[in-house]
């Protein structure tokens, strides 16, 4: 019987276009939780590699030449610091497969203290891995804080333009009594102990500490020396300028036995250690642990600030 009721197909039209609404609402709601997922996946895989959770060393090949590099200049808390070297040096050691240590060097120098707890370090391993051979490689500097640490390697490598040497230690700061004389300003400085303010650069040179900072480089300066022969041994041609702070150029650093050849990195692998893949050992730094040092440095310089203390910087550069 045909439909008596002039609305009903009316009624059956809206019905299928709110059922279609309905639908394609159920289908932009799946997509829309779909595409979230996967920001969130991706948010979370880039925190992670940022944390340092994942992404870590594997599938190395079953052989290969171990890299560690100090770059930049030594000190605390620097990208090249003793604790990231170190570390760096016994995770090198520790792995099974490597066949030969690379320390990549380009710095110009740094911290003594620094420097030597890397030096003393290479020896320690060398000693209990005699196996494994360490082969220093100079990019373009290594002078100072970054030769004392290359002289604990078994050899090392330049390039014939690298810088090499400087073999020495200095107290740098300024003295700014003059400018506050024009100024008209006065300093003033309290403190118990007649030395406490040593080398106080807003006071007049006092010449009893000029001679102690001195004798302090002297030390330190004897120090180096002896550790450069120590490394070097017979190889060394010493000359009367060679513990001066002089540097050389690769070529000439190997003609007076501070280095022992030319050769890269990827050369010494191939060549020297006989295991041309190179797997870097070098610690990097994570997100969380960069803003970690940069709140303790900054934490660090506000509490100098207040202490007003006067801060020597004494480097092997």
């Amino acid at each position: 019987m045909p439909d008596n009721n002039p609305a009903g197909w009316e009624h059956a039209v809206l019905e299928k276009v709110a059922l279609a609404a309905v639908t394609e609402q159920r289908r932009a709601r799946r997509w829309g939780i779909f595409f979230k997922f996967l920001i969130f996946a991706y948010l979370f895989v880039v925190l992670f590699i940022a944390m340092g959770w994942i992404g870590k060393r594997d599938g190395f090949p079953s052989k290969h030449t171990a890299l560690v590099e100090v770059n930049g200049v030594i000190g605390a808390g620097a990208a090249a610091s003793a604790d990231a070297v170190m570390q760096g040096l016994a995770d090198a050691f520790k792995d099974k497969r490597t066949q030969g240590i690379v320390l990549r060097i380009n710095s110009p120098g740094g911290s003594p203290v620094q420097a030597g707890y890397i030096n003393d370090e290479i020896r320690r391993l060398r000693a209990l891995h005699p196996e494994i051979p360490l082969y220093a490689v100079v990019e373009d500097v290594c002078a100072s804080g970054g030769y004392y640490v290359a002289v604990a390697a078994d050899k090392i490598y330049v390039n014939k333009a690298s810088m090499i040497g400087s073999i020495g230690v200095l107290m740098n700061g300024f003295g700014f009594t003059g400018t506050m004389e024009k100024l008209g300003v006065e300093r003033r400085l309290l403190a118990a102990g007649e030395n406490k303010g040593f080398l106080d650069p807003f006071s007049p040179l006092n010449e009893v500490q000029k001679d102690h900072a001195r004798q302090m480089l002297a030390q330190i300066h004897e120090q180096f020396i002896e550790v450069v022969r120590k490394g070097r041994g017979k190889r060394l041609k010493e000359t009367p300028d060679m513990f001066s702070g002089l540097v050389w150029v690769g070529q000439k650093s190997i003609e007076l036995g501070l280095a022992d050849a030319l050769g890269s990195a990827e050369q010494v692998a191939r060549d020297v250690i006989k295991a041309e893949d190179l797997v870097d050992f070098t610690p990097r730094e994570n997100v969380a642990e960069r803003l970690a040092k940069r709140f303790g440095t900054s934490l660090a310089e506000s509490l100098v600030k207040l202490g007003g203390a006067g801060v020597i910087n004494l480097q092997l550069r």
